[in-house]
């Protein structure tokens, strides 16, 4: 399974982004923004190579299992890290977002029972829908990056009750700083998934039978959620610690929805993996 082979390559890249941004911290030395950008670069194409591959053999966007979701989360948060971290200047956003790739790459290629069974044309060739899918795991891959935002916000508040201004403490951005890419990350992410829910109900209105309503409520839940903390962050009622608290038990909400979601799923042909194997 050649497309595999490549996101085993980028799984491998992350891991040496996280390593070298470990020893970094342990030393109590900058992290290498240049290296490990250039890293989490090689392995963001590794992975898209692999996803493409996939999207060949699958006939469609590769959003068709557990493996797929999780892939898919993975790379959009790269690609969103990849933008994002070049504009602010973030060196340390790289290092999270290693860290972050590398979990859901390795952990979704080491459990084989999440990419046994592989649909093929998934979306039953229509384009709008799979364009709302692709749209709502992008808008997750951008709160995978508002929770690792988080993370480090919660982290320089730390650094800042404690005075501990030293060490790995000292290459935190400002938290100004990260609380106003947070918001933005939050309304990006908010965005996504609400013209994602749009472009999903301009096909569902003129086909009723073919909602899935297990996976349209989990994600309308989401959404919701998201949304009642973008609606409470404009109007003041939910920042600093809170904001960040709740955007990261939202995203894990987020990652424990794809397994239902997934398994809600009876459209497209389905096919083992071993019929996918190429020498």
């Amino acid at each position: 399974m050649i497309d595999r082979h490549w996101i085993w390559i980028a799984a491998a890249c992350y891991l040496v982004g996280v390593v070298i941004g470990t020893i970094a911290l342990v030393r109590h030395r900058k992290q290498p923004a240049a290296t490990i950008y250039v890293i989490v670069a090689g392995g963001f194409v590794s992975q898209t190579v692999g996803l493409y591959l996939r999207g060949l053999a699958v006939g469609g966007c590769p959003l068709g299992n557990t493996f797929e979701l999780f892939q898919f989360t993975a790379w959009s948060a790269t690609a969103l890290y990849l933008v994002v971290g070049l504009t602010f200047r973030l060196s340390l956003l790289g290092y999270f977002t290693s860290l972050l790739s590398v979990v859901l790459t390795t952990v979704s290629l080491a459990i084989p029972a999440w990419d046994a069974t592989r649909r093929v044309n998934v979306f039953g060739g229509n384009v709008w829908i799979e364009f709302h899918a692709a749209l709502a795991l992008f808008s997750y891959g951008v709160f995978a990056l508002l929770a690792l935002t988080s993370i480090m916000f919660l982290l320089r508040n730390y650094s800042l009750k404690h005075k501990r201004l030293s060490g790995a403490f000292t290459f935190l951005p400002a938290i100004r700083d990260l609380d106003h890419i947070s918001v933005r990350l939050l309304t990006v992410g908010v965005s996504l998934l609400s013209a994602s829910l749009l472009v999903g109900a301009a096909h569902w209105i003129r086909a009723l039978d073919t909602v899935d309503l297990p996976k349209l409520l989990v994600t309308v839940t989401i959404w919701i959620a998201y949304g009642a903390a973008f609606f409470l962050r404009r109007r003041g009622k939910l920042y600093g610690t809170k904001l960040s608290w709740v955007c990261i038990v939202l995203f894990g909400a987020a990652l424990l929805s794809v397994y239902p979601v997934d398994s809600s799923r009876h459209g497209g042909d389905e096919a083992p993996a071993s019929s996918f194997s190429q020498p």
